[in-house]
């Protein structure tokens, strides 16, 4: 059976392909607001993951509208929780899995049990969520016994994730996105495997 997992090429949604992996065809999809728009980083780890990936863009003006929500609430949380609903329903029309690498302490983007259990009663798919249970020290040492990652603060390391694109979005209207987004955030992004992780890791 296809799961169609949400992938940014960072360290999270990479660790949940390889979890998924063993009992799913797993399918890498990253989203971008526009069709010139090209993750670059993200379809590169793919290919060190050795999993099919495909670009997906969203519909034209919906970076406008989350940019939008940005500006009006003065924090992104919502704004990329919707981001979020809209690629896994988008996925949830192709696939009768969907998955991503939210993680047990994570606050954005993260569905409650409530709109989890909406989402599937009303696309008839299954919402999986592999490293629910795990916290973010867990997540790091296994990624790290797996993955050569980058890590840095948004925006200086280039991955798939939402929030890149949204930060342009907003410097392009003449603001400045760290009024709006909070300081020290960091991002990963996968490089490489380990040399320990095994070939067979990944098949």
């Amino acid at each position: 059976m296809k799961a169609g997992v949400l992938f940014s090429g960072g360290k999270d949604s990479a660790l949940a392909a390889v979890l998924l992996s063993r009992d799913y065809e797993v399918e890498l999809n990253t989203f971008v607001f526009s069709p010139g728009q090209e993750p670059v980083a993200a379809r590169t780890a793919a290919g060190i993951l050795g999993f099919p990936w495909k670009k997906r863009v969203f519909e034209e003006g919906f970076l406008e509208r989350i940019a939008d929500m940005v500006v009006a609430c003065g924090y992104p949380n919502e704004a990329i929780l919707e981001v979020h609903r809209h690629a896994l329903a988008t996925l949830s029309r192709e696939y009768p899995v969907v998955a991503d690498g939210t993680r047990m302490d994570d606050r954005v983007p993260v569905l409650s049990r409530d709109e989890v259990r909406s989402f599937q009663d009303r696309t008839g798919c299954s919402y999986i969520r592999p490293l629910l249970g795990y916290g973010w020290r867990e997540v790091h040492r296994l990624a790290a016994r797996n993955f050569v990652t980058a890590t840095g603060e948004t925006g200086t390391v280039e991955n798939g994730d939402y929030e890149r694109w949204i930060r342009e979005a907003l410097r392009d209207r003449g603001l400045d996105a760290l009024s709006f987004f909070p300081r020290d955030h960091r991002q990963s992004v996968v490089l490489g495997r380990a040399p320990e992780s095994g070939v067979n890791a990944y098949e």
